[in-house]
């Protein structure tokens, strides 16, 4: 299958740099209702068969004009939602964002035993996140998936095949960035293209020597 990974729009909370995980957690911004109104149009050419979005109300948002504009049902998945911050929550302050990213890379690169301060390993995260994941692979060719940026990163950064890790585990997703894949679950995945970049093009991701 294809599947479409795509960050939500921009909220309050990345305008202020806090880490916000919560539920039901902030609505849009302005812009971010903008980047949103233009994913359709981005996916044009995409036959999308099915579209998920996490339990918090960002995601959905976002996923709102795609589903308006193919007459498809947003389904939300209750295991696609943001990397929790633990004892972290709310913070901006630039030890608690390191100290939540270093977790997260952390579990990018096979140490899934970290765990977030007051939190939970990494274990939990990938046992939800590939759940969702296996169910939208089992009802659809192509999914468009809209979550979150760490919980994107951390993912594509563990399960695609073809790149190294420390990539998708370093490098940014703006908000309503895509990560496409192809594969399966039970096949293993293959990263396509990141914010719009093919691997092995120049500035995208780059293949791994096998």
């Amino acid at each position: 299958m294809r599947l479409f990974l795509i960050r939500h729009g921009q909220t309050p909370a990345n305008v202020l740099g806090q880490l916000d995980t919560a539920h039901p957690g902030p609505g849009l911004t302005e812009l971010g209702s903008r980047q949103a109104s233009v994913i359709p149009d981005a996916l044009r050419r995409e036959s999308i068969d099915a579209i998920y979005a996490s339990t918090l109300v960002r995601t959905q948002l976002t996923a709102e004009p795609l589903a308006v504009d193919r007459g498809l049902d947003v389904q939300v998945a209750t295991g696609l939602h943001e990397i929790e911050a633990g004892a972290l929550e709310g913070r901006s302050d630039r030890a608690s964002v390191h100290s939540y990213f270093e977790t997260v890379l952390a579990w990018g690169t096979g140490d899934l035993t970290a765990r977030m301060p007051e939190g939970l390993d990494g274990n939990s995260f990938f046992t939800r996140f590939d759940a969702d994941i296996a169910s939208a692979a089992a009802g659809a060719d192509t999914a468009a998936v809209f979550s979150h940026g760490a919980a994107i990163r951390v993912w594509t950064a563990a399960r695609a095949v073809n790149v190294s890790p420390m990539f998708a585990g370093t490098t940014d997703l703006e908000n309503t960035g895509m990560v496409e894949l192809s594969g399966s679950p039970g096949g293993g995945w293959t990263l396509v293209s990141w914010a719009g970049l093919s691997v092995g093009s120049p500035g995208g991701p780059q293949l791994l020597a096998l």
